[in-house]
Order: structure tokens, then C-alpha cells, then sequence
């Protein structure tokens, strides 16, 4: 959460007091939360894997410093891969005379090198743990330590490799709970009151699944390698204005691509999405 967020439910809290305290309506004041989405789910996956392995005695320092070094260099991989997909995007985009998309791209370069920076911090700290070697009670505070340093790189390897088998509700569940309650104590500390009502996204997914298949089956809408898109096509021919409110809309810029890849989630893939209208 940041300032930002703060300042959405600082400035309902004003407009609610108004009319509760000073117009004397009666107000009933309701907050949504999404407490899934592709984000929770894979941090839930991988803080729960990190705690199997962190209670797996078979996996000892030895064998920790392995998976570290192996984490380790697909993180490296993955990171070079990155950088040269924007700097082609950088250099497309400069040949093409986009500026929007250029100045996006450059953006985007600069919180890569950021994370790069961090990477290599961490990469420093994992070898001269993995380089740590004694008694065997030293052994296992060397291995604590390794494993809340390669923490971030080994939760993305055990992810790819075994994220498919945490499929506990319950795991997510606790993860969206938790910072559920952080949200709620935050907004307490601002003096901000309590909704009088609080709705989460897991409470009426039936509900959403109903609307999904309805705007499908009205031809608004189709699948697509697991994801469902608006077919904007059918959607204005019925008459709809789309992007109504957005100036940015028909006749102005079209969706970045860093946009688009944002909408798609976190576990989208990177496949081909057979997309009807990308932008």
C-alpha cells in the first residue's frame, strides 16, 4: 500500500462524515476487496512453499546451497532475458518515432536495472553464506540464514516447479486475511472509520462466474487460452460506447503494451493470447 491509497479512503471518510455528521443522512458505507487475483495467488504459493521447505529436515545446508546457486542462476537468466526484450522494445520503438512508447520502455529499463542492482546485492549475500561450512549446529543457523537470503529467488524456482501442487484454499485464504487485517489497522491508525460493510471478491465468485458466461453468451465477450476478453468489436456494434470516460479512448492512444501485460496478471503466461483487439 502507499500514500495514494491512503488518501482514496481518507477523502470517502470526509465526504461520509459530511453527510452523516453535518447533513445527518443516513449512509450506508461499503468497501470491496479483492482477495484474489493472479498476484495473491502466486505470493501465497510461494511464501507457503518456502515454509514446506523451510520444515523439510531431508533438505540440509548442503543440499540448500544447491537449490540457492541453482535459484540463483535462472534468476540471472531471467533478468538478462528481460532486459533485452525492453531494449529491443526501446529500440522499436525509437525506429517507429513512438515516444510514448519509448519514454514507457525507458521506464520500464529503469526499474529493471533497479531490481537487477538488488539481485546482485542479494547474489553476493547468497554466496558468502553458501561458502559458510563447520559443525553441524553451525550448519543449521548458516541454513536459516541462506534460506531468508535466497528467500526471493529459490520461492521463484520451487513455484515453477511445484506451484501447481498448493491447492489448499486455505493457503490463500490466510495470505488475503492477513493483509486484509494490516489494510483495516492502517485505516485505523489514519482515524479513517470502519465500512459498515465489507465485501470480498471470494464471497460472490459464483455470482461472477454467472456474469461471465451471460456476457459470453451474448457474443460480448469470448475465452482465449484460460482468460475471457471483451470482444470490443460486439460490443459497440450493440451500441456500447467503450472506454467512455477515458480521453485516451477511441481516437486517442491506444493500450501500451506494458499495459496490456499488466491486465494480463501474473500468471498469464506469456503465451500467445489470441487476442482479438490487442491495443
Amino acid at each position: 500500500s502507499h500514500v495514494g491509497h491512503a488518501r482514496t479512503y481518507l477523502s470517502f471518510d470526509i465526504m461520509r462524515r459530511v453527510m452523516t455528521d453535518y447533513f445527518h443522512y443516513n449512509v450506508l458505507y461499503q468497501i470491496n476487496t479483492t482477495d484474489i487475483d493472479d498476484k495473491i495467488i502466486l505470493r501465497a504459493r510461494q511464501n507457503e512453499l518456502i515454509r514446506q521447505l523451510e520444515l523439510d529436515t531431508s533438505v540440509d545446508f548442503d543440499k540448500l546451497v544447491i537449490l540457492a546457486k541453482e535459484a540463483l542462476g535462472e534468476a540471472k537468466a531471467k533478468s538478462d532475458l528481460k532486459k533485452e526484450e525492453i531494449a529491443t522494445a526501446i529500440e522499436e520503438a525509437t525506429q517507429n518515432k513512438d515516444s510514448r512508447a519509448k519514454t514507457e520502455q525507458e521506464g520500464l529499463m529503469e526499474q529493471h536495472l533497479v531490481k537487477r542492482k538488488n539481485l546482485d546485492g542479494d547474489e553476493a549475500k547468497i554466496m558468502e553464506l553458501c561458502g559458510s561450512s563447520s559443525s553441524s549446529s553451525a550448519n543449521k543457523d548458516a541454513r536459516a540464514k541462506l534460506l531468508v537470503a535466497a528467500k526471493s529467488v529459490i520461492a521463484e524456482k520451487l513455484d515453477r516447479e511445484k506451484g501447481h501442487l498448493i491447492t489448499d484454499h486455505s493457503v490463500f485464504n490466510a495470505h488475503a486475511r492477513q493483509y486484509e487485517r494490516e489494510f483495516m489497522e492502517d485505516m485505523t491508525a489514519l482515524g479513517i472509520r470502519e465500512p459498515d460493510v465489507l465485501t470480498r471478491v471470494t464471497e460472490y465468485v459464483p455470482q461472477i462466474i454467472a456474469f461471465v458466461e451471460t456476457i459470453i453468451e451474448k457474443g460480448l465477450a469470448y475465452k482465449s487460452n484460460g482468460s475471457v476478453y471483451l470482444s470490443l468489436d460486439s460490443f459497440q456494434a450493440a451500441g456500447h460506447n467503450y472506454r467512455k470516460l477515458n480521453p485516451a479512448g477511441p481516437g486517442g492512444a491506444a493500450t501500451s503494451a506494458a499495459e496490456m501485460a499488466e491486465g494480463e496478471g501474473a500468471l498469464g503466461g506469456g503465451g500467445t493470447s489470441e487476442k482479438r483487439n490487442p491495443s
